[in-house]
């Protein structure tokens, strides 16, 4: 019996409902499971996802989750006075760290669907003390944010958790001031993932099935109207087998091993035309 193919709006459901049981989970929780999700893995490292944030100036602990595979804000060229805009913001990580770039003069901005991450960030925010920094609730396929409103735009392993990535970029451009720029964080593959693994609910909120082939992850960048694409940072991601057992079985495994299918996270830059 063939299995129902999931709707956009029943994953983007998906996603928000594990993504405010997230919010309230540790981050050694979190970095411990399926990038976050609690999809019975729990005693697998999934650390290969995340990246190091401790060094950078403007970390905050409290608002580290553990959910992301890139350091974007470390690659985006943020200048001081600069309006960040970041997409998928948590429970604020990268908004505190774009703040200590931007400065007093800047603004930085925070775009999450999930109510109790907007909570979270608040939170985090007012116990820091930063008057410049806010969190709106939001769709990234439908932001409620004005045209030409950022000079930079990071977003940290959410875009590939977006149903419509045609559209996300679409309004990604359309929020960016002309010669503007973004620097995303995100997670592509190479070839095909067995179908079981795209068609799992539970490993697309867990970063990995979402994900879209490389090239037609750039070309949807370009497509939408931004020049100058580079990947500015890669990484491939190895799937422990804890994980992959619970969809093939041993020969299958080592078929999928041998294959040059692979999961990556990369770091991508682009600009809008000025």
């Amino acid at each position: 019996m063939k299995t129902r193919t999931k709707t956009s709006d029943e994953l983007k459901q998906t996603v928000k409902e594990k993504y405010a049981e997230i919010s309230e989970q540790s981050r050694d929780k979190n970095a411990t499971s399926c990038c976050g999700s609690s999809c019975g893995c729990d005693t697998v490292d999934y650390s290969v996802f995340a990246d190091d944030y401790s060094k950078m100036e403007g970390y905050n602990a409290d608002a580290d989750l553990g959910l992301g595979c890139g350091l974007p804000t470390e690659y985006a060229h943020i200048s001081e006075g600069d309006t960040v805009v970041d997409l998928g913001s948590g429970a604020g990580n990268d908004c505190f760290v774009a703040r200590q770039e931007t400065g007093e003069s800047g603004r930085v901005i925070g775009l999450d669907m999930t109510e109790k991450m907007i909570a979270k960030a608040q939170k985090n925010a007012a116990k820091i003390g930063f008057e410049n920094v806010e969190f709106v609730l939001g769709d990234i396929e439908d932001m409620p944010l004005e045209d030409d409103l950022a000079d930079v735009v990071v977003s940290n392993c959410v875009l590939n958790l977006v149903p419509d990535k045609d559209l996300a970029f679409a309004e990604t451009h359309r929020i960016i001031k002309p010669g503007g720029h973004f620097s995303i964080s995100d997670v592509v593959i190479r070839g095909e993932l067995p179908s079981a693994l795209k068609e799992d609910a539970e490993m697309y909120a867990g970063c990995v099935s979402g994900a879209i082939d490389i090239d037609t992850y750039l070309d949807i960048i370009a497509e939408a109207g931004f020049i100058n694409i580079k990947i500015q940072k890669s990484k491939p991601i190895q799937l422990p087998d804890e994980i992959l057992a619970s969809y093939m079985d041993e020969k299958e495994i080592e078929s999928f091993r041998n294959s040059e299918t692979g999961i990556y996270s990369i770091t991508v830059y682009a600009e809008k035309p000025a």
